[in-house]
């Protein structure tokens, strides 16, 4: 049995997003992140990326990779991830 790389995992859940109807991508989204979820983050990439446009495709990348490290920190359950200090998450 092949085992997939977190790269492996991660490009199939892309793809599979991208071909998505968008009303169907929609209703995860609601379903899944929520509407406060969801203006919260479109809030913070418009934030981040008013700050500096020259450096769209670096803060694209590294959204992406917050959002994979909120996952893991929500399914480890540990609250703050250690070494940060309160109000991390600034919008």
């Amino acid at each position: 049995m092949d085992v997939k790389t977190k790269k492996d995992l991660a490009v199939d859940f892309i793809n599979a997003i991208r071909s998505m109807d968008p009303t169907e991508l929609n209703a995860l989204i609601l379903r899944e992140a929520g509407e406060d979820l969801a203006q919260f983050f479109l809030t913070y990439s418009a934030n981040l990326i008013q700050r500096d446009p020259s450096r769209v495709l670096e803060n694209t990348s590294s959204l992406m990779l917050m959002g994979y490290l909120i996952r893991m920190n929500e399914e480890h359950g540990s609250g703050r991830p250690s070494g940060v200090s309160q109000g991390w998450a600034r919008a």
